[in-house]
Parts: structure tokens; C-alpha cells; sequence
């Protein structure tokens, strides 16, 4: 029976990954837990353990007594001597008796195991949060094998991982089975175990993949000094090489693309640029909100703010689609960006707009009104300027300033 039970932990020992010598202590200290209970918590007992042999010896230790006061502590001098015991021994010494695990009794024996399963489930809580605290900020590659409403559980090594909504990538699609990658965010301890969060949205798993695929970044040869994102729609990363031999963004684009577009993928076509980093903060501004052409840039390295001044055609560049290349410019500068308009010299345009092809913008009277006074084109309406528009009847300043503003999104529209 004593190797049965060993036998059973030592299954454990090589299946779950626990200590051998952690495990034969919780034996110990499970068995002790049964001769407390028989004989009282202060009697004195030995447990031997022999992993390797298979086997428990547990040892109740009693004082030889003439008269028995406490059962338990004690034993008396003619008891010792019906059991023939081989050594003769006398009243104040130690009789040490062997007992065997059948005379606990079943209710004891139950709780002993319900304890050690206990402590088992304790110790391999214990072991699978060490195990990833110790991987918290890397990358881990598992199978989703169920998408819940507001998160998805993915099975890595046969521990669950959860994805969180927040920690996924907006628009991003799922399936059962699928293998996923994303860094281990947070380890959290739970009543029913070690909570392990990964995540995909963070910059540190954009930051990961940069150096998975690119070598040079991994042994620190270029070195990433900054990192803006906004997951599944675009993100900046700032790069530095400390070998001016090797082009930090040629390096990380690769030949064709192929380094960064490996990236990309992995990101559900998230779009990334590349810029290189310098403690210039007015080229370092210019490079994060490429490919804008800026005319000017003001400074303020105190307050953290830069005013840049950009002509009109190159604002909704500067911006980017729903603001995003100017946010993330500011997340990887550090630095307030205000943009001021500069309206582009009317003979700077390259091709002039007639005005009969804004006749249905402009609309049919205010057009009949601008040719009947021998307006043409939309470049000669411009440089007429508001105060020789006002000498037309039927024109007021408010409906003067609605044909400019059409005119002008026209060229806007065309650049």
C-alpha cells in the first residue's frame, strides 16, 4: 500500500513538474497531519519517506511509564514488555512503535488525501505562475479553442491564456482553432488559479516582432527608441543604429519590403512607419509627420510644443485619415503639435479650373453672375480677391467667402 501512494507521487513528480524533494515534504508533512489527529497535537512521531524505493514508515514515539496518564505521549512498562520487544528497555526511556497507515482509519486516510490534493493543486497554481511571470513581456504562440463574447481563450502548453477585447487589435477576426501569437501582459494570482493575460494591441508586441524579424535589432546592433500606435490603423517606430555602417530603416523595411511587410501581416495589415530617431526634435518632428512637406517649424522644448506651418494641401497629410499620423507624431515625438495654414500662392497651381465644370457647385445663378462679369476660370475668381467681388451686384461678403472656400476645396481635392 505505502508503494502505491509513492508510486502516485513520483507519477506526479514527472508529469506536473513539482520538486521531488517539495513533494516528499508535503507527504511528510500530510502523514504527520494523520498522527495528530489520532494521538494529539503534541505527540511525537518520525515520517520516513524513500521516494526512490517506494516507501512511507511513520513512527509514534512514547515514553515508558509505570502508571499511563496520557495515552497518546505515553505507554506503560508492561505493555512494552507483552510485546516482546527485543531490546530491553526501562521505565523514562523511548519506546518507538512503527505504525501502520491501515490503523488511521478511512475518515483519516480521506482527509489526508483531500489535503494532499489540496496542496498538489496549490503547488502547480504556484508553478504555472512562476513559469509565466518569468515569460510576462515576451511572446507565446497558442490555439484559440474558445471566443467569448467580450474575450478568447487560448491553450498554450495546456494552460489557459486570455485575450481580452481590450488587448486585441480593433477589427480583427478570430477563428476556433487558429494558432495566435500576442506577449503575456499581466500574471494575476485567482482564487481558481494564476490569471495570465497576453495582448496584441501593445507596443511591446510590436516591439517583439521587430525583433523576431530583424536581426540587427535583436543583437542591439539598431535599437528602437520609440514606439507610437494605434493598433489594426497605423504606427510609428523610431529607430537608431549604433553602427553607421548599416541604415537603421533600410535594414528594418528589408529588401522589397519583405522584413517589414512580415510585420505587417501579423498586425492585420497594420500600416508602419519607419523614421530614424534623433535628438533633433525639430527633424525628428519632420520625419514623424512625413511624407507632409512642412514650410516651417517653431520650437518650444520647455513646454513640449511645436507650431508647424504647412501650406493648405499638405494639412490633410499632416493629419492623416481621422487625425491618426498627427496623434501618433505627438505619441512618438513627445512633443504638442499645432498646425498653422499657409494658403499657397494662386499661380502655384498647376492647372486652372474652368468655371463652367463648377457650375453645379457654385450653383446656376451665383455662375451666370461670375461670367457675366468675365470670370473664366476659378484662378481669375482668386485673384480678384473678396473687394472686387463685392463691386458685383448680388454678391454679399458671406456669399463671396462660400465661392471662395468651394473654389479652393476644388484645388485642394486635386492635389
Amino acid at each position: 500500500m505505502n508503494f502505491d501512494i509513492v508510486e502516485s507521487f513520483s507519477q506526479m513528480v514527472k508529469e506536473k513538474g513539482i520538486d521531488k524533494d517539495v513533494l516528499g515534504g508535503i507527504i511528510e508533512e500530510i502523514f504527520g497531519l494523520l498522527v495528530r489527529r489520532k494521538y494529539g497535537e503534541e505527540a511525537e512521531y518520525d515520517v520516513v519517506i524513500n521516494m526512490d524505493k517506494g516507501d512511507i514508515e511513520i513512527f509514534l514515539v512514547r515514553e515508558i511509564v509505570e502508571t499511563v496518564e496520557d495515552p497518546n505521549k505515553q505507554i506503560s512498562i508492561e505493555e512494552v514488555q507483552k510485546r516482546g520487544n527485543q531490546e530491553e528497555l526501562e521505565v523514562g526511556e523511548e519506546f518507538v512503535e512503527k505504525l501502520q497507515l491501515a490503523s488511521f482509519g478511512r475518515r483519516l486516510i480521506i482527509l489526508a488525501k483531500q489535503n494532499l490534493n489540496q496542496r498538489i493543486r496549490e503547488i502547480e497554481k504556484e508553478i504555472i505562475y512562476n513559469e509565466y511571470n518569468d515569460l510576462e513581456g515576451e511572446i507565446v504562440v497558442g490555439d484559440i479553442y474558445q471566443i467569448r463574447k467580450h474575450d478568447i481563450l487560448v491553450n498554450h502548453n495546456k494552460n489557459e491564456l486570455i485575450l481580452p477585447r481590450t488587448e486585441q487589435i480593433p477589427f480583427e477576426r478570430y477563428k476556433k482553432g487558429e494558432t495566435i501569437r500576442g506577449i503575456v501582459k499581466e500574471v494575476k494570482k485567482g482564487t481558481s488559479g494564476p490569471m495570465i493575460i497576453i495582448s496584441r494591441s501593445d507596443n511591446l508586441f510590436l516591439r517583439r516582432l521587430f525583433e523576431i524579424e530583424i536581426p540587427e535589432i535583436y543583437d542591439g546592433i539598431i535599437e528602437i527608441k520609440a514606439i507610437a500606435r494605434e493598433p489594426g490603423e497605423r504606427a510609428k517606430v523610431a529607430v537608431e543604429s549604433q553602427d553607421a555602417r548599416i541604415d537603421a530603416v533600410g535594414a528594418c523595411v528589408g529588401m522589397k519590403g519583405v522584413r517589414i511587410h512580415a510585420i505587417v501581416r501579423e498586425l492585420s495589415n497594420e500600416n508602419i512607419d519607419v523614421v530614424n530617431y534623433t535628438e533633433n526634435p525639430l527633424v525628428y518632428i519632420q520625419r514623424a509627420l512625413a511624407p507632409a512637406k512642412l514650410k516651417n517649424i517653431e520650437i518650444d522644448e520647455v513646454a513640449k510644443k511645436a507650431i508647424v506651418t504647412a501650406d493648405s494641401d499638405q494639412v490633410s497629410l499632416i493629419v492623416g485619415r481621422n487625425g491618426v499620423n498627427i496623434r501618433l507624431a505627438m505619441k512618438l515625438t513627445g512633443y504638442e503639435i499645432e498646425i498653422l495654414r499657409e494658403e499657397k500662392p494662386f499661380d502655384e497651381y498647376e492647372d486652372d479650373i474652368e468655371l463652367i465644370d463648377l457650375k453645379e457647385e457654385l450653383g446656376n445663378e451665383v455662375y451666370e453672375l461670375l461670367i457675366n462679369h468675365r470670370y473664366d476660370t476659378a484662378i481669375e475668381v482668386l485673384t480678384a480677391g473678396p473687394e472686387k467681388l463685392k463691386e458685383i451686384e448680388g454678391l454679399d461678403e458671406e456669399k463671396i467667402n462660400e465661392i471662395i472656400e468651394i473654389i479652393k476645396s476644388q484645388f485642394e481635392e486635386e492635389e
